[in-house]
C-alpha cells in the first residue's frame, strides 16, 4: 500500500487533535473530491515498518485525542490488510485511542467482508458514503456531503442497527 500523507496535528477529520493517515488508491472517483491525487494507487510513498513507527510515535503526545484513516480509500482490497495492521498496532499501543475511518463504501457494503469486518471491529467511528458534490454542505462536521453518515461502530455492531454518532 502507498500513502499520500500523514498529518500529525489534524483537527478536521474527527474531534480534537488527531494523527491522520491518508492512504493512496480509490476507485470511487467522486466528482469534486478534495483529494483526487490520491486516487492513484501508486501516489505517495510505500507504507513500511518505518511509516508505522512514525505514526505510533506521532500518537504519543498527551494532546493527541485520536487517529483517523482516510484516503484515497482505506477499504479498497489493495489497502485493507495494511490498514488493519496499522489499526491493530495503534490499538495495541493505545487501547483507548479513538479511531475514525472514512470510506466511500457504506457500512452495509463493508460489514460482511472478512478484512473489512475486522477493521470495523477495531474502530469507533465510520464516516461512510461517497462524496456527492450536489449534496456538499460546508456546515457539516467531519464530512463533506449530506449523504455521508457518522456511524458509531461499537453501538452499531452491538445492536445490529446502524447507530449514528451524536455530536
Amino acid at each position: 500500500m502507498n500513502y499520500a500523507v500523514i498529518k500529525k496535528t489534524d483537527v478536521a477529520n474527527g474531534p480534537g487533535v488527531r494523527v491522520s493517515l491518508f492512504v493512496s488508491g480509490c476507485r470511487h472517483a467522486c466528482k469534486g473530491c478534495f483529494n483526487s491525487e490520491a486516487w492513484d494507487f501508486a501516489y505517495g510513498e510505500p507504507f513500511d515498518d518505518d511509516t508505522l513507527k512514525e505514526i505510533l510515535t506521532a500518537l504519543e503526545p498527551d494532546y493527541i485525542e485520536g487517529f483517523s484513516v482516510l484516503g484515497g480509500e482505506p477499504f479498497e482490497p489493495e489497502n485493507r490488510e495494511t490498514v488493519l495492521r496499522v489499526i491493530r498496532a495503534v490499538k495495541d499501543r493505545h487501547p483507548d485511542m479513538n479511531i475514525w475511518c472514512y470510506s466511500g463504501f457504506t457500512f452495509e457494503q463493508l460489514k460482511d467482508t472478512d478484512v473489512s469486518k475486522d477493521i470495523l471491529a477495531l474502530i469507533d467511528v465510520l464516516v461512510d458514503g461517497k462524496f456527492v458534490e450536489a449534496k456538499k454542505n460546508l456546515r457539516l462536521k467531519f464530512r463533506g456531503s449530506e449523504n455521508q453518515r457518522l456511524i458509531d461502530v461499537k453501538k452499531t455492531l452491538a445492536s445490529g442497527e446502524v447507530t449514528l454518532l451524536e455530536i
